[in-house]
């Protein structure tokens, strides 16, 4: 919110303080990341925001029921690469920031049929670029342009793998994409960068570990450990199990992105990390470790249900996230340890039965056919 002095020209009337609402431009805010933002932004703000998702099979508007009838929340389904939508939005909404969470995001996905991530993540960034461009260029208020922004939120796998022993990723590492889905987000971050500094766009970039927390489609590795685990399924793990990634839990990753957008400098990256080294298998222990105390069997533990699979082609070993830039220049760490971060992951999984249950099922979808067919905003 921006409260704006308002002076009449009248000499008796004293200066009003007029509250004038702002605005936040999402996409890719029915997520999992996107959307545990916005639930969290709504939770603290009065400030609207404006939610663009296509509601592919990995956004989900039932996760988004608690802001059903809130009218600071408007859901909108559409493509970031729908340059006439994404244009109306932006006037009809006037927002302040544009923050764009939509991505094609799974690996394995990617391996299997990369060109939907060239299409979402290159090619709509650059529309999507172009059409915030053509709002920011044509802002005749030069505060309102002042202030505008252009948050990019992108992921620690563009950077490659790292050695034992390496260092973490800096905002200075070379990017290294090794996969379909990292070198389409590389190409974005190019993308981002280039319109600030050929365009002058106002542009943040965050890069973060990976996140893991509520509402997490259950194709990653945490929650998939958890529905199977429950299921009587096996546990796949790749190869030995001893690929490392640094986790985030995804509500510090929510507050990184809120205290970048506040007072991040402009054209700057900055990563976003948990400080939480663990490798994959280590991961699936602690998970089966829960479970037998939160939801016992009757018999054994859940650790049995481990199976070790074929790795993926191109299998990243080992990612890390050097986040002391961002509590250097902007005073942001995580509140998280992995030991409570997961332990709330789970219960939240224990506790949301039906969400798990309408996710598996793909009952959400038929929500979407019925709810977003011809309809836009």
């Amino acid at each position: 919110m921006l409260l704006k002095s308002q002076h009449s020209g009248n000499a008796s009337c004293s200066t009003q303080q007029i509250l004038i609402l702002m605005t936040l431009l999402v996409t890719g805010g029915a997520g999992f990341i996107g959307a545990n933002f916005v639930l969290d932004w709504l939770a603290t703000s009065q400030e609207p925001v404006i939610n663009l998702d296509k509601l592919t099979y990995a956004g989900n508007p039932e996760t988004l029921a608690s802001l059903q009838g809130d009218a600071r929340h408007q859901l909108v389904q559409g493509d970031i690469g729908d340059a006439a939508l994404v244009s109306r939005l932006l006037a009809e909404h006037q927002p302040r920031a544009v923050l764009n969470f939509a991505a094609e995001s799974h690996v394995d996905r990617s391996i299997h049929g990369p060109g939907e991530f060239i299409e979402t993540n290159i090619v709509g960034t650059f529309r999507l670029l172009e059409s915030v461009r053509g709002h920011w260029a044509g802002l005749s208020d030069a505060d309102a342009k002042s202030r505008f922004r252009f948050l990019h939120v992108s992921t620690d796998e563009v950077y490659g793998s790292l050695a034992k022993g390496d260092p973490a990723f800096s905002e200075s590492h070379r990017y290294e994409p090794n996969s379909p889905y990292s070198a389409s987000k590389a190409a974005s971050d190019h993308l981002v960068r280039a319109w600030h500094h050929t365009y002058g766009l106002p542009v943040l970039t965050t890069n973060c570990s990976n996140n893991y927390g509520p509402y997490h489609f259950p194709e990653k590795l945490i929650p998939l450990m958890i529905v199977n685990a429950l299921a009587g399924k096996p546990l796949p793990v790749y190869g030995d199990g001893m690929q490392i990634r640094d986790w985030l839990y995804v509500k510090d990753h929510c507050s990184a992105i809120r205290r970048v957008l506040e007072a991040g400098r402009l054209g700057e990256v900055y990563n976003v990390g948990g400080w939480n080294e663990k490798p994959n298998i280590e991961i699936v222990q602690t998970i089966c470790k829960l479970l037998d105390e939160m939801r016992p069997k009757t018999e054994g533990s859940y650790a049995s249900q481990i199976s070790y699979v074929t790795d993926r082609p191109g299998h990243d070993r080992r990612y890390a996230i050097d986040a002391r830039k961002l509590q250097a220049e902007l005073g942001w760490k995580p509140a998280e340890t992995f030991e409570t971060g997961i332990r709330k992951t789970v219960e939240w999984y224990l506790a949301n039965p039906d969400w798990v249950a309408h996710v598996q099922s793909g009952a959400y979808r038929e929500w979407v056919s019925k709810n977003y067919a011809e309809r836009r905003a």
